[in-house]
């Protein structure tokens, strides 16, 4: 079931003014300072990953007088922003750090490190790597603002399994870090090669949660963009987010890869404020693996 959204907001903070520290300071999405915060985690897999840290346990042994014993886990905050809700991790990798993350995503090293923290990912894995199956969904949601034939470069799109219209498209492009293999009728293409064209349908599908920057990258894929193409954003709407509300960021006491948590307000800010046209945006519910799942889609233009 897709709930439609309404609820329109606008805002005219300059990105170039967003400073791109270690530890943000700033809303991502609408740049405000105003924001709350508390105490959490980096899980394990994603610390050993990212920086080589690998949770310790304190004892005795160690010899320190003023610290206390037991599991010491790599320490972060969770930020929400008091003016659009945006709820986010702290800490911004770095494009290298992006790529030790990302780098055969879901691969055979990827999969057995993330194992080794969390018992039972390798079979999740599976079921992952099996393609979403609301495609229907998205392209029902989409089409109404769509010419064929299409040119399409799905940004983020691993291995173009999930790329919708992937069937009914004369250009099927994907830009991806993962490195990995796409399916046949795909072509993996750098930056510059997306550049050079302007596509029709932008993809950009359960990737802006994983982002240090989400803005960086809208300015990117606009590079590919004219005016009559169509940007296809969806990312989640978190379930700590859905359950707690605006007191959301006191709940969320650890961050994994989703290290963006975003709502109607800030998606529709982070938009607008990078030059785009919202032209629908709404909420998709779906039932995965028994559990309830709900996504955000949103259909953009230029403005």
């Amino acid at each position: 079931m897709a709930n439609p959204i309404t609820v329109s907001g606008k805002s005219t903070f300059d990105f170039s003014e967003l400073g791109r520290e270690r530890i943000a300071t700033q809303c991502l999405c609408c740049g405000g300072r105003n924001l709350k915060s508390t105490p959490a985690v980096l899980m394990p897999f994603v610390s050993h990953r990212v920086f080589g840290w690998e949770p310790v346990i304190i004892d005795e042994s160690w010899g320190l007088q003023t610290v206390k014993t037991g599991n010491a886990y790599s320490i972060c905050k969770s930020l929400a922003c008091s003016d659009c809700d945006f709820l986010f991790l702290d800490i911004r990798f770095s494009p290298s750090e992006m790529e030790k993350l990302y780098q055969d995503y879901r691969g055979d090293d990827y999969t057995s490190l993330r194992e080794l923290y969390e018992p039972g990912y390798a079979l999740r894995n599976e079921n992952l790597n099996a393609g979403i199956d609301y495609m229907g969904q998205v392209e029902s949601f989409l089409e109404p603002y769509l010419t064929f034939p299409l040119t399409v470069l799905d940004w983020g799109g691993d291995t173009g399994k999930n790329t919708p219209f992937k069937g009914r498209s004369d250009v099927f492009d994907i830009y991806d870090i993962s490195s990995k293999p796409v399916i046949d009728g795909a072509r993996i293409v750098s930056k510059e090669v997306a550049f050079s064209n302007q596509y029709k349908l932008i993809v950009c599908s359960n990737v802006l949660e994983h982002v240090s920057y989400p803005s960086d990258m809208i300015f990117e894929i606009k590079n590919a963009m004219d005016k009559g193409s169509i940007l296809y954003i969806e990312v989640p709407l978190e379930n700590v987010q859905i359950n707690a509300g605006p007191d959301s960021y006191l709940k969320k006491k650890h961050w994994h890869e989703h290290i963006n948590f975003f709502t109607e307000t800030s998606l529709r800010r982070l938009a607008m404020n990078a030059g785009l046209e919202v032209v629908e945006l709404r909420e998709l519910v779906l039932q995965f693996a028994g559990k309830t799942l709900v996504m955000f889609q949103m259909a953009c233009r230029l403005q």
